[in-house]
Order: C-alpha cells, then sequence, then structure tokens
C-alpha cells in the first residue's frame, strides 16, 4: 500500500513506541528542503528555528515517551549532500531523535540492505524508495514483511553505529 501526503504523516504519527530508520543514500532530493539544502551549500551554516514542524513533532514523540532514531550508513568522504544533513542532525539530535551513523568506508557491510526502511513498533515495515538521484519515488507499507530479518537488520544498524555526537568528534 502506497503512503502519501497526508496519509503517510497520520500513519506515521500513530506509531506506540518506537520508530526506527535505516539510511543508505549518500544523496536524497526532497523539494521541501531544496531552498535550505542550496543556502546551506552557498554559506555553510544552517539555521532551522525551533517551531520547524519536523524538530516539534520529534519533541512531541519524546515528550509522549515514543523514541525515533535513525541509523544512516555512509562512507566517506562526505558528499556535499551528507555534509548537509549532518547539520540537520544537529538539530534533530537536540530535539530528541536518537541519531546514529555507521561508517562503512574501512569496514565491510555487516548484512545491513540497501534500501531505506522505516520500522514502526518492530511490527510495521515500511520501505522507502528513491530513484538514483535520490529523488524519492514512494513509501511503501508492506503487507508481510519478514519481520523477524527487519528486525534483525535494525538491531545490526543499531549495535553496529556510532551515536552521532561521537562520531562528528571523532
Amino acid at each position: 500500500m502506497r503512503l502519501d501526503g497526508e496519509a503517510w504523516r497520520a500513519f506515521f504519527d500513530r506509531y506506540e513506541r518506537e520508530a526506527f530508520r535505516l539510511e543508505t543514500l549518500s544523496l536524497y532530493s526532497m523539494p521541501g528542503e531544496q531552498e535550505e539544502y542550496e543556502r546551506y551549500r552557498a554559506s555553510g551554516e544552517l539555521i532551522i528555528p525551533d517551531d520547524d514542524p519536523w524538530l516539534t513533532r520529534v519533541r512531541g514523540f519524546r515528550n509522549s515517551g515514543r523514541w525515533i532514531g535513525r541509523v544512516h550508513v555512509i562512507t566517506r568522504p562526505l558528499s556535499d549532500y551528507l555534509q548537509y544533513e549532518f547539520a540537520v542532525y544537529a538539530h534533530t539530535a537536540k530535539a530528541g531523535e536518537d541519531i546514529r551513523i555507521l561508517d562503512l568506508t574501512d569496514h565491510p557491510n555487516p548484512g545491513l540492505p540497501e534500501q531505506d526502511f522505516w520500522m514502526f513498533d518492530n511490527s510495521t515495515v515500511v520501505l522507502m524508495n528513491y530513484g538514483p538521484d535520490g529523488t524519492q519515488k514512494g513509501r511503501d507499507l508492506l503487507s508481510s514483511p519478514d519481520l523477524d530479518q527487519y528486525r534483525h537488520w535494525k538491531d545490526l544498524a543499531l549495535s553496529s553505529s556510532v551515536p552521532y555526537a561521537e562520531y562528528i568528534q571523532g
């Protein structure tokens, strides 16, 4: 089932305990962030107001006792986009999102898929589909995912990664 627009947001916001994201790309081309990304590339500065909709949602999730986090699988050197995304992570981590980095530059992939996904409450999986240029093609709610496999990938990603703050200090 395809999840778009308000249906995606309503679905997302209904999770009860935890929302986990695996990110695998070095470029995402999202129309809503293009202007901010271009400003960052031009200035090297990123200003995100405290009332930013995503930051507000993250704080709301955390204030209600829900966990939200992601692992981004990367290799160096960081693309321009990943440099921007790391600047964004400083804000989302401050809002309460558990951001972790898995740097495979000098290490083999421990067995993670090359497919972005969200997993909600260890029981629901949404594949995030992107084109070669990072343009989102869709979000597909899987009707019968192999939950043991997705739980394994989630646990593997979390155990193989380091917190964002630790990564940027090293």
